[in-house]
């Protein structure tokens, strides 16, 4: 018997999204790493039934089970702003494979310069290339922008490395394997924001309830960007503060230190533990679409939709990115 999809929204949540539980719940959904092995040819079907679904044309003998995995598949591989097909290594769903392998290296590699400077410029080439496939894509970011963003970060991040690591070298071992999350989130702070200056400089897309846009706003670009540092040094600081902890007394075990050439492995396995559940926990922090009250917002910006709606408007919704 074919279930009734008449009353079926694919682009209603399937979990609060008014809640932490909610988004996080929704983000393990989205952000499950087994997408990334899903073949091209699967992830043009699920585009094509989520639009179908939107238009009302799902095939006869659909399931919504179908439906429901094939806007799973379409979260995890399309920009919600463009519907464009993202890049395999900036989705989130790569968050876990990718940043394994760099948080393990990075975390093992901390006591030579050349290795720091290595890893962190590693680091903050994958962080570049996802800040730029998860942006607010409303607001175009030129090449230029990308280059001066990356190169700043790149530069943030080895300074406070390289640094931090002259500054400990007399300190506790245990100080100095907390270096790289010192320098990863200080880079974090200068990236994301340098990225994404465009939506600084000219503000970000403002929506009314009915997604009519109404005008766009650098306040809540500015809300939007700290929100996304805010969980991106989140989702990376359980493991890289608790691994170093843990690696620190497992390698004083006589069995460890046989097998020295295990431990770089070890700490990405361990680190991709920790990232499996913090890139959801992050990404679940802050609601994916913001809400603003409307008196935030700049006074000319308020005035203009004063004058364009009429009625008055009391909220304004934005997509912050990820």
């Amino acid at each position: 018997m074919e279930a009734d999809l008449s009353g079926f929204n694919i682009d209603a949540p399937r979990w609060d999204q008014c809640t932490f539980l909610g988004r996080v719940k929704h983000f393990f959904n989205v952000t499950d790493p087994r997408t990334v092995l899903v073949p091209e040819w699967e992830l043009d079907w699920a585009k094509v039934m989520v639009e179908k679904s939107r238009m009302g044309t799902v095939p006869p003998g659909t399931r919504v089970e179908q439906l429901l995995y094939a806007k799973k598949l379409y979260d995890s591989a399309f920009h919600p702003d463009t519907g464009d097909k993202m890049n395999v290594i900036g989705r989130m769903s790569f968050q876990v494979p990718g940043g394994m392998i760099i948080t393990g290296f990075m975390l093992q590699f901390y006591r030579t310069i050349p290795a720091v400077i290595f890893w962190q410029w590693v680091n903050q080439s994958f962080n570049a290339l996802v800040n730029y496939t998860n942006r607010n894509a409303a607001s175009p970011t030129s090449v230029r922008q990308m280059a001066v963003s990356y190169i700043t970060a790149t530069t943030a991040a080895v300074t406070t490395a390289v640094g931090m690591n002259m500054l400990t070298k007399r300190a506790p071992p245990l100080v100095g394997r907390w270096v790289p999350f010192a320098a990863v989130a200080a880079a974090n702070c200068v990236n994301i924001p340098m990225m994404r200056q465009q939506e600084l400089i000219q503000g970000i897309c403002v929506k009314d309830r009915n997604h009519n846009e109404i005008g766009h706003s650098r306040r809540a670009a500015a809300i939007g960007i700290t929100q996304v540092v805010i969980s991106r040094i989140t989702m990376a600081a359980p493991g890289m503060i608790l691994l170093p902890v843990v690696m620190e007394r497992l390698e004083k075990l006589r069995c460890m230190k046989r097998i020295r050439v295990l431990h770089a492995p070890l700490q990405v396995l361990l680190s991709g533990c920790f990232l499996i559940f913090m890139v959801p926990v992050a990404c679940g922090l802050f609601p994916q679409t913001c809400e603003l009250p409307v008196s935030y917002l700049e006074p000319e910006l308020q005035d203009t939709i004063k004058a364009k709606c009429g009625e008055p408007v009391p909220y304004v919704y934005f997509n912050k990115g990820l």
